[in-house]
């Protein structure tokens, strides 16, 4: 099933393709990408900053066979050192319109369906960042831009100052914070939320120990609990629920999963073929499973 993002006229899957999963071979890679697509994922989001670009190259190459048909989202504003060591921040207009030039390269494509900053923090030059977009949008480079981040008082800034269609944002039963500050704001304004981190690592689905974010060992297993319990009552995957109570969301247009191997990859799809939608009663069973938290730092 596809949605509509945001204002603008992309529709995309609502379980999308988390590219930076994508680390064994460039063979596996185009394997599983292409049999994402003919599965119905037609939304893959990748960033200049994967492996140094060499994602995005992964992606191209497996994409373009079918690029009209696929919606291809990658990010920008993290800038590589010259000596490879690691990246610096720059949301600046010179170097989003320079760096674009080499997503473009790279993905084998004369255009980019949404292009993201990202990252951001409150002090930087965001009207700057908002006209390289804007520019990029006029010159046909992009089609749609937004923004990857979890800071309310930034995402607010664009909220009032651009034109996203999008907001991509971490988001689970185990990180909740959207929910009480942002989400109704996006849905308001209908900017899209694209979901990252929605299975916590793995912590919902039992497949990792430890604390998370703010949550304990003890906690964290109470959360897993509760999806397992509603997954062998409803006769669906551990993966399908936790998913389901992302896309429960009326702000939620996709939810951008991780996939690394052909067995999850079937997992997800089981929510593309049979979608889950929960009620009011199941996802207030799945909320009481965990305590409320609200952001604290990255404001």
């Amino acid at each position: 099933m596809n949605r509509n993002l945001g204002k603008s006229d992309l529709w995309i899957s609502e379980i999308g393709f988390g590219c930076m999963s994508l680390n064994e071979s460039q063979k596996q890679a185009e394997s599983l990408l292409q049999q994402a697509f003919d599965a119905g994922i037609n939304f893959f989001d990748t960033a200049d900053l994967y492996d140094k670009g060499r994602n995005e190259e992964w992606v191209g190459k497996a994409l373009q066979p079918f690029r009209k048909e696929v919606i291809i989202a990658t990010k920008v504003g993290n800038q590589w050192r010259e000596d490879g060591s690691t990246w610096d921040w720059n949301p600046s207009k010179d170097y989003i319109l320079k760096a674009v030039e080499d997503s473009l390269r790279r993905l084998q494509t004369d255009y980019i369906d949404l292009y993201q900053l990202h990252g951001g923090t409150i002090d930087d030059p965001i009207d700057e960042t908002i006209e390289a977009f804007e520019v990029l949008k006029q010159q046909g480079k992009i089609r749609w831009y937004g923004i990857s981040s979890i800071r309310p008082n930034v995402i607010r800034e664009y909220v009032k100052r651009s034109r996203i269609v999008s907001v991509m944002m971490q988001y689970s039963l185990l990180d909740r914070r959207p929910e009480e500050e942002i989400l109704s704001l996006l849905a308001e304004h209908q900017i899209s939320v694209i979901t990252r981190g929605g299975l916590a690592q793995g912590r919902l689905l039992g497949k990792k120990t430890g604390d998370y974010l703010q949550y304990t060992k003890t906690e964290v297993a109470k959360a897993a609990e509760a999806i397992s319990n509603m997954a062998r009552d409803l006769n669906k995957s551990e993966i399908s629920v936790a998913l389901a109570y992302i896309l429960s969301q009326e702000a939620v247009t996709s939810a951008i999963t991780g996939i690394r191997t052909t067995d999850q990859l079937y997992e997800v799809l089981e929510l593309l073929k049979n979608p889950l939608r929960l009620d009011g009663e199941q996802l207030q069973f799945l909320r009481a499973s965990v305590r409320d938290y609200i952001y604290e730092n990255h404001r």
